[in-house]
């Protein structure tokens, strides 16, 4: 059986699909921004992580050692740290279609009622 590189694509995003997330949120106190990348990030998760996510909030000021080993540089910051490869994205995430893109979130867009 030979296998296409649409074949692997296919099976690899379908893979990702079902695949658990895990991520950390490094946050600065109870800023605009750190509140705006909290309640984006939340609803990131809820919207297209359907329950296949951990999401970890770290805010720096009450926790700093577990900013040290992180290379996190800049708050607020979001680190995908499982599925690979590794991300990481600094700001309030309120560009939605680019976090997804980063995270590798495929989205399925559903069919409008116009289109029927």
């Amino acid at each position: 059986m030979v296998d296409t590189a649409l074949e692997r694509l296919e099976a690899a995003l379908a893979k990702l699909e079902s695949e658990r997330y895990e991520l950390t949120l490094f946050v600065s106190g109870a800023s605009a921004s750190s509140e705006r990348a909290i309640r984006n990030a939340k609803a990131v998760c809820d919207l297209h992580l359907g329950g296949r996510h951990d999401l970890r909030i770290v805010d720096v000021n009450q926790e700093p050692d577990l900013i040290r080993g992180s290379r996190v540089l800049a708050t607020p910051t979001l680190v995908k740290e499982i599925p690979a490869p590794e991300r990481m994205l600094v700001g309030d995430l309120s560009d939605r279609e680019r976090v997804l893109l980063a995270l590798d979130v495929r989205v399925v867009e559903k069919p409008s009622a116009e289109a029927a």
